[in-house]
């Protein structure tokens, strides 16, 4: 009898929990619109949910350690006039994010450290360039202020969002609604999913398609793909039969998948999250109450089942947290924000590690928050790497970076020059001030009041002497 040889990995183990009760963000009232983005987006510094909204477009954005029951009256950022469909981090400032909406725009905005006292209902910069709905984002991983929008016009505009303007527009690769769009590692490609069934690979700064494939799965419900670690690219479909579906591609050879698997049947959607670092992806289903996760290898069978993470409530949406904001000592891998309809549950994928020391062949480098080129560099032609940080000691986010507001940049986040001090903090808006600003001219006021105290002091002295003499 032939012994069956179990695959060698370590992340055969990994399991997933939820949080703790206290642990959660209890209500919200998550957005109800019928749209297939994940509604959540997190970084190591803030958790950000689309809303319930009368009137218009809203998200509420929460400190990561703001849990428990979020009150009713909690500050949200309002300024769309129709619903919020999509929401994304700026990869290289944790305190900006973007958002698209049904109104036809997006939306950049600047959240501060501290909580708002009020709604936030003035964004940074609004890009006006679409014709529709707008229902995709995507930041340039490793470019400054270089933002991906894709709209119900079937195009895909490249902005310089510290600018304004438009880089590119890709108006006549798509015949049909676009269903995901993904940059490569270092950004020089694109893959997209169209409603008329097919997968491209996409040059965007020479406007041209590399490779495509029809019908990667050939149902009619709408495929997602993304670029894995290898430049293959992982999709998940339906098939004719409508169950669900996974594969594997190699842009080079697209006549034939590395991997096809079929899953279950279901009509969610699966939204995949990949890990380049583990290289896991994760499948999250909405309308499903559990993430299945494999390993993707260059052994057959290439896309290697680990495990299931079951729970009871259904997802509404669902928040991917960056390798750097993870938990490294304790062998945390990944990490989601799940949305119920009326609050939302972070779960911990863990590996089983004995050893409290740092595991680094769990935590390789993985990309930083600095920038790797410009955004003309970018459109130039160059390309470059994500700047990759160590894990090692714990990644601590940076402190407020201020929006720096100039016709050239307007999210240059490097560090302004100092302004001139005005004659009177009411004559100047106080947008224009900067924190250290603001403390400046706090300290001044107290100083001088100091000096005045002190002068009634000497004078009360000074009356009183004379009251003395008089007597």
């Amino acid at each position: 009898m032939s012994r069956r040889v179990v695959r060698q990995s370590k992340f055969r183990h990994v399991f997933g929990q939820a949080a703790k009760a206290d642990q959660a963000y209890e209500d919200i009232r998550v957005s109800k619109v019928t749209w297939d983005s994940a509604f959540c987006a997190v970084n190591p510094k803030f958790l950000a949910i689309i809303v319930e909204a009368g009137g218009g477009g809203a998200f509420i954005v929460l400190p990561l350690a703001k849990t428990g029951r979020v009150d009713k009256n909690y500050p949200l950022v309002t300024g769309h006039t129709g619903p919020v469909l999509d929401i994304d981090w700026c990869p290289h400032n944790d305190n900006v994010i973007a958002s698209a909406s049904d109104d036809t725009t997006v939306m950049v905005w600047q959240i501060p450290d501290y909580t708002p006292v009020r709604n936030i209902t003035e964004p940074v910069i609004t890009l006006e360039g679409h014709s529709k709905r707008v229902g995709i984002l995507s930041w340039h991983p490793t470019a400054r202020n270089v933002l991906l929008s894709a709209g119900g016009d079937n195009v895909i505009i490249v902005w310089n969002v510290g600018t304004g303007e438009v880089l590119l527009s890709l108006d006549d690769i798509h015949p049909d609604v676009i269903h995901s769009v993904c940059w490569n590692s270092n950004g020089s490609l694109l893959a997209t999913t169209c409603k008329d069934k097919t997968l491209r690979i996409i040059d965007p700064r020479k406007s041209q398609v590399v490779a495509e494939r029809f019908a990667a799965h050939e149902g009619m419900r709408p495929m997602r793909a993304v670029f894995t670690r290898l430049g293959h690219i992982f999709t998940t479909g339906f098939t004719r039969m409508s169950q669900r579906e996974l594969g594997l591609w190699d842009p080079n050879n697209f006549e034939e998948p590395v991997a096809l698997q079929e899953m279950d049947t279901s009509n969610g959607v699966l939204l995949p999250f990949y890990d380049p670092d583990s290289s896991i992806v994760y499948l999250c289903g909405k309308g499903d109450s559990s993430i299945r996760y494999f390993e993707i290898t260059e052994e057959p069978p290439f896309v290697h089942y680990l495990n299931t993470f079951s729970s009871k409530e259904p997802q509404r949406g669902m928040g991917f947290m960056p390798k750097r904001g993870l938990d490294v000592s304790k062998c945390e891998i990944a990490r989601f924000y799940k949305l119920h309809e009326r609050k939302c549950e972070p779960i911990v994928m863990t590996v089983p590690r004995k050893s409290d020391l740092f595991q680094d062949d769990l935590y390789p480098d993985t990309p930083g928050p600095e920038p790797a080129l410009e955004a003309d560099e970018w459109l130039s032609g160059q390309d470059a790497d994500p700047v990759l940080i160590s894990l090692k000691e714990g990644y601590v986010p940076p402190k407020h970076r201020e929006l720096r507001v100039t016709k050239r940049n307007i999210l240059d986040v490097r560090p302004p020059a100092s302004p001139r001090r005005s004659q009177s903090a009411s004559e100047t808006p106080l947008s224009q001030h900067t924190l250290e600003t603001l403390l400046e001219e706090i300290k001044a006021l107290r100083e001088r009041v100091q000096a005045q105290e002190e002068r009634i002091t000497a004078l009360e002295n000074m009356l009183c002497e004379v009251v003395d003499g008089t007597d």
